[in-house]
């Protein structure tokens, strides 16, 4: 077959789109498009990484900001968020061998999401709505440089966006607890007891004490328990983001009728610290959560053994989502006005004590795979260890700033978003999300196509490894030098880090590239367009037999 023959068709006969389920489906769908909007968020900040090395004609100061301002709706909510929610939406009714709650629900999720990403992204490339990154303060409603067109445009994309992920964890809470019919009914305080991990620690409690354990057979498996403690967070997190949105509404309505209220009527260092805490809790959600349960269910997969210290796994993720919620002040460390004690409590030591918590995540994940050797270097542990590795350079990074003096330092400069989130995203989520992908890979299709390339899947893995700890690293030794972030340099000043950060960034956009041309080969255009052609909304059962090891965890 020739190369075009391959994309049309596919490699291997194309997928089989008709004999998938609509759980299957809707969960290819948040995978396509996540991954397709991580292509733009890539593609974004390669020209922000060109544009650090020479700036573009094409692109004035105001447009290159609105870049900056969309580039992480896109990559985080956009792409991230779908690969994520996409992955839980069929993981959760697969693991407890049960129907989804609704199918309806899950197709709106992937639609409104996608719709919000798009428009936040039409407000920076039409308007050029440019505040800075964040939703942050001071709130952005000076329409003699911002529009309020773009104003109002970027706020509903971001609605859209939230009220995507509060539909996610409804469906995710009514799949754990809704019973179908013909099933026996579960008790819910054994089911919210498990959710929340603490079967696990009420059964080290008795171990400890010598006695018979809490629990033998926790009702929910340590993935779900992650799940669901993750949407905890991410909950909060979408309530706070929605009200800080209609704020940024309610100013702009302020603007344009003269309402007469005075920036000052909302307390800038209160709305600063519920922003942060909110916005936080994505990385402590999303991030240290989410990611420690997808660890643990890779390490069952890939190693076929229950996992090394369960009920402590349980406990940790407890301990962590407590943790997650008193943390955010260690983004306030310069902020003059910030009590001394919140810097020092929040955002020195308990913001250090995520080392314990993801330390543990990390020994209990290795000495599973490590007890079950040998084990062959598949995708699927290729990236999984990839992914352990960006964590392991990114969480230190992050602790090093959450240092008073330190911050003093590294505060607003490249060290922050290269050597610590973008290392975190780029390396360690994401190399983490393309794991699930190469695990989900097969199970999504009922094994009916076979990868194009595993020379591609090498390929794939090497580059973005090196790209993203390399332009992380180049980042991070730019902000050490004193290079700041949301800063535009015309005279070349930092030349000597941005060279080779752009370089290693065309290897993750380049290695992108490969793996979706891969997929595409795999399953064939046609099969990529049968994904999205509308199917049964019937709730349907799924019972794989595969399940039954993971179930067990």
């Amino acid at each position: 077959m020739s190369i075009k023959d391959i994309l049309l068709k596919g490699y291997s006969g194309g997928l089989n789109h008709e004999g998938l389920s609509p759980l299957q489906k809707v969960t290819l769908r948040f995978v396509v498009i996540g991954l397709l909007f991580y292509g733009v968020a890539a593609i974004e900040g390669m020209i922000m990484r060109g544009y650090a090395v020479k700036p573009l004609p094409l692109i004035d100061e105001s447009h290159y900001f609105s870049i900056m301002t969309a580039h992480p709706i896109v990559g985080i909510f956009g792409s991230t968020y779908l690969l994520v929610f996409g992955s839980f939406t069929f993981l959760v009714p697969y693991l407890m061998k049960k129907p989804i709650f609704s199918i309806k629900l899950a197709n709106f999720t992937w639609l409104i999401m996608t719709v919000g990403t798009v428009l936040v992204w039409l407000s920076g490339f039409i308007y050029h709505y440019a505040p800075l990154y964040t939703i942050y303060w001071p709130l952005p409603v000076d329409f003699t440089q911002f529009s309020v067109a773009g104003g109002f445009m970027f706020v509903l994309g971001v609605a859209f966006i939230m009220i995507g992920t509060l539909a996610f964890i409804f469906n995710t809470y009514a799949t754990v607890f809704h019973t179908p019919k013909g099933q026996k009914k579960q008790p819910v305080k054994p089911l919210l007891m498990s959710a929340f991990g603490i079967d696990g620690f009420l059964n080290i409690v008795n171990k400890i004490r010598g006695k018979e354990p809490y629990v033998k057979e926790p009702p929910l498996s340590l993935p779900i328990v992650a799940i669901f403690r993750g949407t905890v967070d991410t909950f909060l997190d979408a309530l706070v983001i929605l009200s800080a949105g209609l704020l940024i509404l309610f100013y702009i309505g302020n603007e344009v009728f003269s309402w007469g209220l005075h920036y000052h009527a909302v307390d800038a260092l209160l709305y600063k610290n519920i922003f942060w805490w909110g916005l936080d809790l994505i990385a402590d959600g999303l991030v240290l959560i989410y990611v420690a349960g997808t660890w643990y269910l890779l390490a069952m997969i890939i190693s076929g053994r229950n996992l090394f210290m369960q009920n402590i796994a349980r406990a940790a993720l407890l301990l962590e989502l407590l943790v997650s919620w008193a943390v955010w002040s260690h983004h306030l460390l310069s902020d003059q006005p910030q009590p001394e004690i919140m810097k020092l409590a929040s955002g020195e030591m308990i913001t250090a004590f995520e080392l314990i918590t993801q330390g543990l995540a990390f020994f209990i994940t290795l000495t599973t795979l490590w007890l079950a050797r040998p084990l062959k270097m598949s995708n699927e542990l290729k990236f999984l260890l990839g992914g352990l590795l960006g964590f392991a350079l990114a969480v230190p990074a992050g602790i090093i700033q959450a240092d008073l003096g330190m911050n003093r330092l590294l505060h607003n400069t490249q060290w922050v978003a290269g050597a610590h989130f973008h290392v975190a995203i780029l390396v360690g989520l994401t190399m983490t999300l393309y794991s699930a992908i190469y695990v989900l890979f097969p199970i999504l299709t009922n094994n009916s196509v076979k990868l194009y390339s595993q020379k591609l899947a090498n390929w794939h893995f090497w580059l973005h490894l090196i790209g993203g700890i390399g332009m992380g690293a180049f980042m991070g030794m730019a902000g050490i030098d004193g290079m700041l972030r949301r800063h535009i340099y015309t005279e070349g000043e930092y030349m000597i880090y941005m060279i080779p950060a752009a370089v290693f960034g065309f290897m993750l956009i380049l290695a992108w590239v490969l793996f979706m041309f891969n997929i595409v080969a795999t399953i064939g255009l046609k099969g990529l367009i049968g994904i999205f052609r509308p199917s049964s909304i019937d709730r349907d059962v799924v019972v794989p037999e595969t399940a039954a090891a993971v179930q067990k965890g």
